[in-house]
């Protein structure tokens, strides 16, 4: 499993623009690349908005955010429109980058053990260096301590 300190794993997914996006494309600046269950669900719509509202923030720290889920583009797309979302969502239906992160795994629904994204946020540095991994996100807050750690310690 990816660690701190480590080379963050290049891939190539579809995204929100149309366009094939690699992670190697953002060289030069961070990234906060962050892994979540389901667009138009309630955590994961707050955790967008939040990012959302502290866009400009991060921008103006150089710093690009990326959203990945299983969901497919048409399903992103509605997402970015309904709530304005300035960044792009990446499409990994095969789930082989949130594998690649190790943050597929089985979860528990309604009584029933089910595969899917477990809520996870990865700092990444201008070199494509790991700094931060944040596992088993809890929503509030979270884009605020991100933040703070890029400010703090990039």
């Amino acid at each position: 499993m990816i660690q701190e300190g480590q080379p963050a794993i290049d891939f190539t997914l579809p995204a929100s623009n149309g366009q094939e996006v690699s992670l190697s494309d953002f060289r030069g600046k961070y990234v906060v690349l962050y892994f979540y269950p389901k667009d138009m669900t309630p955590g994961c719509t707050t955790e967008a908005c939040d990012f959302r509202d502290y866009h400009k923030n991060f921008t103006e720290l150089n710093t690009v955010i990326l959203g990945v889920s299983r969901d497919k583009i048409a399903s992103h797309e509605k997402f970015i429109q309904k709530y304005e979302l300035p960044f792009l969502l990446l499409s990994d239906p095969e789930a082989k980058v949130c594998e690649q992160y190790g943050v597929f795994k089985e979860k528990t629904m309604f009584g029933k053990k089910v595969m899917g994204i477990e809520r996870s946020t990865f700092i990444i540095d201008q070199e494509g260096i790991v700094r931060k991994i944040y596992r088993k996100v809890k929503v509030k807050d979270h884009v605020k301590e991100a933040l703070k750690f890029i400010q703090e310690q990039l």
